[in-house]
């Protein structure tokens, strides 16, 4: 995988985390850091201190042996027999004997000293922390006999542990000659100090993060409360029903985030005023609609009397009257064309009562007897075609108008007649199961066009191109839109999948008891 890749992957994971959770991880993180660096910049400080205390201890020790640098000779308080032996470990003294004789002054609890005389060394005493003295080891003074006198104070691992340790040469014309004192002292209580130093850094830095975690987690829950009335009163209206029908928007920002005093109260007042605007918008819509659909039903039923006369006397001509072959042609033509307007104006008339919510009263309805009435009629009108039908066992009875029913039988029928060529293979089936009854209707034809399929529901919607068949001729283009309309005002759904040589639509009905919606 490339490093793009990774990184792409991991982008979202981030954006996953809610504002307050990377908030207070903001704050944490630079908290950490911060108590880190003071941390670290006071452990340091504190260490350069105390390491600068036991050098100037050892200086001053230095200094009272006679080996500090520029001590005057006379000053100096140098042993008088740079060869005598230190004392044997069986006979070592306590801290309150003097390593040097002649007055270099006593050592404390943790100090060292040892006097190398042209590398040999003289009295290399040790003082451990109970105050016992002893000669030092071997290996200690191999590491002590290379301390440099001109590179300064330098830390030190012997047998008896840590030790801050320098070296001192003897003055020029000193009796001690070519003379190096090696001091040192215990570093155990710096390194003590500074653990402590740690410990209550440590301890102080995880409290505060845990306060600030809590007091955090506490004020941002807060601080951001407001986001979720926003994200609530966004969520409310995104499952309002606005597609259709007399719409109101009934949620609104509360006032206590919608002030224009902050950035969530001023996101919050936009958002109110989007919502008024919409609301006002949908409105507008819905008074449009609603002027359309009633000049649609008065449209209509003007022209059913007018229709009906036309057809009328139409008639009346062929039947009764002698005309010319073209005359009767023109006639035919004209009782034809009436048929059809009739037949649209009776459609957008039914489609007007729906939207009126006119409709017939709702009864059990024997749905299996309606499928093999309108399968017969369907053979009747349409013998060039293949009907096989398929029914359950048992009757399948549901609760809707049986008129609408019927209209939903026909026109799925009749549309799978008119738009696939002759011989078309058509497959009726009917069954119940799981509180539900099932109509799909199924035929072979060429399929429906996909550009065509978002639309295929709507009001005068055509796509004489996208089935072969009859071309179209006849249809209206408000079959499957009052099917549409029918099934869901019996509480029912319509679906439709379609791909060339199979095409079905399925159509379910909630059966009494199930639970399912009702009109």
């Amino acid at each position: 995988m490339s490093t793009s890749g990774a990184r792409s992957g991991k982008a979202p994971v981030l954006r996953s985390h809610p504002l307050r959770t990377k908030l207070i991880l903001a704050t944490l993180a630079l908290l950490t850091a911060i108590c880190a660096a003071i941390g670290v910049f006071s452990h340091l400080v504190m260490s350069q201190y105390l390491t600068s205390v036991l050098d100037d201890g050892l200086e001053r020790s230095a200094g009272r042996a006679g080996f500090r640098p520029g001590l005057p000779l006379g000053d100096a308080q140098l042993p008088e027999d740079p060869g005598t032996e230190a004392p044997a470990p069986d006979g070592a003294g306590t801290a309150t004997e003097e390593p040097f004789p002649d007055g270099a002054g006593p050592m404390r609890p943790g100090a060292l000293n040892a006097l190398f005389v042209d590398g040999e060394p003289r009295r290399p005493t040790l003082v451990l922390e109970d105050g016992v003295a002893e000669l030092l080891k071997e290996e200690d003074l191999d590491k002590l006999a290379a301390v440099n006198p001109d590179e300064g104070p330098e830390d030190l691992a012997l047998s008896a542990g840590d030790y801050r340790v320098d070296a001192f040469s003897a003055p020029s014309g000193s009796p001690m000659g070519n003379a190096v004192l090696v001091t040192g002292f215990s570093t155990a209580q710096r390194d003590s100090t500074l653990a402590s130093l740690n410990i209550t850094m440590v301890v102080l830095s995880l409290a505060g993060l845990l306060v600030t975690g809590v007091a955090g987690t506490v004020i941002i829950r807060r601080s951001l409360r407001p986001l979720d009335q926003l994200a609530a009163v966004a969520t409310s209206v995104s499952k309002l029903p606005l597609a259709s029908g007399e719409v109101e928007i009934p949620v609104r920002v509360p006032p206590s985030a919608a002030g224009p005093g902050s950035e969530v109260g001023t996101v919050g007042l936009a958002l109110n005023g989007m919502i008024d605007h919409v609301t006002q918008a949908l409105r507008a819509r819905q008074a449009s609609e609603m002027k359309v659909r009633q000049f649609v039903a008065d449209a209509s039923h003007e022209l059913r009397t007018p229709l009906t006369s036309i057809r009328g006397y139409t008639e009346l001509v062929l039947l009764g009257e002698e005309v010319s072959a073209s005359g009767r042609s023109a006639l035919e033509r004209v009782d034809s064309e009436s048929k059809r307007m009739s037949v649209l104006v009776e459609n957008l008339l039914l489609l007007a009562r729906l939207d009126e919510g006119q409709r017939g009263e709702r009864s059990d309805v024997d749905l299996t007897e309606l499928v093999v009435e309108a399968t017969s009629d369907a053979q009747v009108s349409a013998p060039e075609d293949q009907w096989t039908l398929q029914l359950p066992d048992e009757p399948v009875i549901v609760d809707a108008v049986e008129s609408e029913l019927r209209q939903v039988l026909i026109n799925l029928l009749s549309n799978a007649h008119k738009h696939t060529p002759p011989g078309t293979r058509v497959e009726i089936v009917l069954q119940a199961d799981a509180g539900k009854a099932t109509v799909t209707v199924t035929d072979n034809g060429q399929g429906i066009d996909p550009e065509f399929m978002d639309s295929l529901f709507s009001r005068f919607s055509k796509a004489d191109s996208a089935r072969t068949g009859t071309g179209g001729s006849g249809s209206s283009g408000l079959g499957l839109a009052i099917v549409q309309a029918l099934v869901a005002a019996n509480g029912g759904t319509i679906n439709v999948e379609s791909r060339p040589g199979h095409t079905q639509f399925t159509v379910v009905f909630p059966l009494p008891g199930s639970g399912g919606s009702s009109a």
